[in-house]
């Protein structure tokens, strides 16, 4: 077909071109679309041919107009940006702020265009105006981002902390004051012992709520631009700087391992309890609320909200890090086991977080490091204690006989440990000498085969504490002492077995032996201290049947009973038994034993020296005296036998 062309004059043509125009213009449709329409015209009346370049013509003229419209707004918030920004901050004049980044919009979408073309000028000026946008974006985020930073409100914090206090000493006011081998720095140190608290669901406001929608949006358009990395800078700089100032309000200071290493106990264990709610509190609430608070801001930007949090989150967790090393390297002394589990178990609580969280390698890797530290720390303290309990050599005796502060100590320190059964079962392990050790052990019968890691190893120190109590016995010359000694301090270790979980790790068969073996010394102190006072009440020796006894012989019975009996009392009275019921049945035993025997003397001889002259010099107590008298035993105060001083003069 071919095409018409009708010769009506130029006035004719430029009606023609602007129906046309007009045509396309009222269709209201997309650039693209009115320039086909446009090709289609041209192709049946060559007059249409110059349509086009009016319509781009007039296209450039309104991209123009538009662009110095988006340009001015720029301008006009550069002139008078810092009075600005001190009058109204950018979140509280929404209008003024949408209006700029309305024109940033304009900038960018403008730009997209011109990447084609060929008016260099224009480029130029679209790239400084977003330049001078991005600098001014950049500063607004971060202010807005220091302005609107929540500070740590401990209080509300704490509150929601659930706070586990033990007594190291189990409640009795135990003081090692005596204990020469234990806490030779600081001998209150490990008397009370405190557990991390539990953290539960708790989430905290970093930034206010309203500021999140600002950091947005202004993120958004410096990503767009290109100035990806000048917002995560800005960005991680604040941020980081707001959780260093998170871990001061916690308590964590920044310290090398060297001066770490250099602080007194008593104020590294309250460094150390800092340290454990720091981690708690660090990666549970606020790097899980870093993270939320990231995926807010740049939300569908995934490799950027990686990298600002993990560039954010590197210098917190670091810090933690070093401290936690710098415990697990340090010396070790046993009053430092629990804090150490504490925050062994602290770490491998908030490290699937973590893992989860951090994506960075090298800080997952450091993290799992100190973790092992930590638990390479617990497992050499513990060793060093059952050392120090095996080695212990003090020779000072207790000299009431009573509980030795030895026993106190490990057997107050054990049910502390039992808490920690969970995690020292996973890190203790019962090695080829442990094994021969307790092969060695008379306890056949104890069930060893089916007890846990941290079974055999209370086991094993327990019965090393029993060989050293043996040992330390040994320092009393008088066998009777030694058997009050070692009856005191084994039911001392029976109780504590008996009542706390430590029972469920070593069985009752433990249990009874144990108990039979206090029996045994109770045994023993009836034969070693009163052998000797009741053999003066035998009947062999005395010269003849009961009528003819030799009065001499009968008058050296009495006076040797008195004599024993009265050292006896003047000693014991000295000796302690705490435990009530063991005083009560030891009292018993030795009443059992020898009041009938002095009854039965006295009931076949006493009536041959009651009739004679100073009778009373060797008759001195009646049998029931002598039963008063057995109940002011054990007491550990001496005692004076006033009757018999009242007789005597």
């Amino acid at each position: 077909m071919t095409t018409t062309t009708t010769s009506i004059g130029g006035g004719g043509e430029d009606r023609v071109l602007a129906t046309a125009q007009q045509i396309v213009k009222s269709l209201n449709t997309p650039k693209e679309v009115r320039e086909d329409m446009l090709l289609i015209f041209s192709s049946f009346d060559n007059r249409l041919s110059n349509i086009t370049d009016l319509i781009n013509g007039e296209d450039s003229k309104a991209e123009n107009d538009r662009f110095e419209a988006a340009e001015k707004v720029i301008f006009r918030w550069e002139s008078n940006s810092e009075a600005h920004r001190n009058s109204v901050p950018w979140e509280e004049s929404p209008d003024e702020s949408g209006e700029y980044l309305s024109a940033v919009d304009e900038i960018l979408t403008l730009m997209e265009g011109l990447s084609v073309r060929s008016d260099n000028e224009l480029v130029d000026r679209a790239e400084n105006a977003l330049q001078i946008a991005m600098t001014r974006l950049e500063d607004e985020f971060r202010h807005i981002l220091i302005r609107n930073t929540v500070p740590l409100d401990l209080e509300r914090l704490y509150g929601s902390i659930r706070r586990v206090s033990l007594s190291f000493a189990s409640n009795d006011g135990e003081i090692y004051e005596e204990f020469e081998s234990f806490g030779e720095e600081d001998r209150d140190a490990g008397r009370f012992h405190e557990r991390g608290g539990s953290l539960g669901d708790t989430d905290v406001d970093l930034i206010h709520p309203d500021a999140v929608v600002e950091l947005k949006e202004i993120a958004e358009r410096m990503i767009r631009s290109g100035y990806e990395k000048e917002c995560i800078q800005v960005y991680s700089s604040v941020r980081r700087d707001a959780l260093d100032e998170c871990l001061v309000i916690l308590g964590v200071e920044k310290l090398s391992i060297e001066e770490v290493q250099k602080i007194e106990w008593k104020s590294l264990d309250e460094k150390m309890k800092k340290w454990i709610q720091a981690v708690k509190i660090g990666v549970r609430v606020l790097l899980t609320g870093e993270k939320r608070l990231c995926d807010q801001i740049f939300e569908g930007t995934d490799e950027t909200r990686e990298i600002c949090f993990n560039e954010t989150a590197k210098g917190c967790i670091m810090q933690l890090l070093s401290f936690g090393q710098a415990v697990a390297i340090g010396r070790r002394s046993p009053e430092k086991l629990f804090r150490i589990l504490d925050m062994y178990d602290a770490m491998a609580d908030v490290l699937p977080d973590l893992q989860q969280m951090v994506t960075d390698e090298y800080v997952v890797i450091e993290a799992r490091g100190v973790l092992d530290e930590l638990g390479d720390a617990a497992k050499g303290t513990f060793a060093e204690f059952e050392n120090a309990v095996q080695s212990e050599a003090s020779k000072k005796p207790m000299l009431s006989g009573e509980i030795h502060p030895l026993t106190r100590y490990v057997m107050n320190y054990v049910r502390l440990l039992v808490d920690y059964s969970h995690t020292l079962n996973s890190l203790l392990d019962t090695g080829e000498e442990e094994l021969q050790r307790l092969q060695g052990l008379p306890n056949d019968d104890l069930g060893i085969e089916s007890m846990s890691p941290i079974g055999h190893r209370l086991l094993l120190l327990i019965s090393n504490l029993e060989s050293n109590l043996e040992e330390k016995s040994r320092v009393y010359d008088d066998g009777a002492m030694q058997c009050v000694f070692l009856m005191n301090n084994i039911l001392y270790v029976v109780q504590k077995v008996k009542d706390s979980e430590i029972r469920k790790l070593l069985g009752d068969q433990w249990v009874r032996k144990r108990r039979g073996q206090v029996r045994q010394y109770a045994t023993g102190y009836l034969r070693a201290a009163w052998s000797k006072a009741l053999s003066c009440l035998k009947d062999e020796g005395i010269g003849g049947s009961t009528s003819n006894a030799s009065k001499m012989a009968l008058k050296e019975r009495f006076k040797n009973f008195n004599a024993n009996f009265e050292e006896i009392y003047r000693i014991q009275t000295a000796w302690k038994v705490p435990d009530a019921q063991l005083r009560e049945e030891l009292r018993i035993s030795i009443s059992e034993k020898v009041i009938p025997a002095y009854r039965s003397f006295m009931g076949r001889f006493g009536s041959q020296l009651e009739s004679g002259r100073h009778a009373g010099k060797y008759i001195k107590y009646t049998a029931d005296d002598l039963e008063g008298y057995v109940l002011d035993l054990f007491e550990g105060t001496p005692g004076v036998l006033h009757h018999l001083r009242r007789k005597s003069t």
